[in-house]
């Protein structure tokens, strides 16, 4: 008896940039595919990323670092490296570069190990103020309540940190030497000033200014 043909395989659809696609429909088509390194849905968009190179790569693990180092020092806080995100409100799944989020705040971990609601913190490296971070993206972190949000604009030297306010994003400002700090994660700063310099170490471990007897 001849046997039965076999059943043709089921091709799944690679990833591709403008892709229009449902969280669910994304997602499973992200985990049958592990040869692409990072891609996101936003607003039902695909971005799929091209390979990272060192300019976006070496200011990726400073901006990591930096978190760390707060999160290492703080109980009940979090850090994250791109980490899968399922944003509410939208159907969006983001894998910021970093982000912090605090126990018992807005995100918690699925049983995959994703996370999901808006963490208290998400920062990004662009390359310039045409990236997507800056634009749609901004928007779907804003209302989705993400607390603050930071971009470093690594072609244009530029380095912008936004608090939500009233349900928008608004600037947040530096002191007299430069120094921005958080209004979510008390004595998380940074010297934006040094940063931008490429002083690291300097701009990380800022302290706060004295208060004037």
């Amino acid at each position: 008896m001849a046997a039965e043909p076999a059943s043709p395989p089921i091709l799944v659809p690679p990833l591709e940039s403008g892709d229009r696609l449902t969280r669910a429909e994304f997602h499973a088509r992200y985990c049958l595919h592990p040869e692409i390194k990072k891609a996101e849905l936003v607003d039902g968009v695909v971005y799929v990323s091209s390979p990272v190179h060192r300019p976006h790569s070496n200011p990726h693990a400073i901006l990591a670092a930096w978190l760390a180092n707060y999160a290492l020092s703080v109980s009940g806080v979090s850090v994250e490296a791109q980490i899968s995100v399922y944003l509410p409100g939208s159907e969006s799944e983001g894998q910021p570069d970093a982000c912090l989020w605090r126990d018992g705040g807005n995100a918690g971990l699925t049983p995959e190990k994703a996370l999901e609601g808006a963490p208290e913190l998400a920062a990004e490296i662009a390359g310039s103020s045409a990236s997507y971070d800056l634009n749609v993206k901004k928007q779907v972190y804003e209302r989705a309540g993400v607390q603050e949000y930071v971009v470093w604009q690594t072609h244009e030297g530029r380095f912008d940190w936004w608090t939500l306010r009233g349900g928008r994003y608004v600037p947040l400002a530096s002191d007299a030497r430069g120094v921005v700090e958080s209004g979510v994660f008390p004595g998380l700063r940074l010297d934006v000033v040094k940063l931008l310099a490429g002083d690291y170490r300097g701009a990380i471990r800022v302290r706060a200014a004295r208060k004037k007897q």
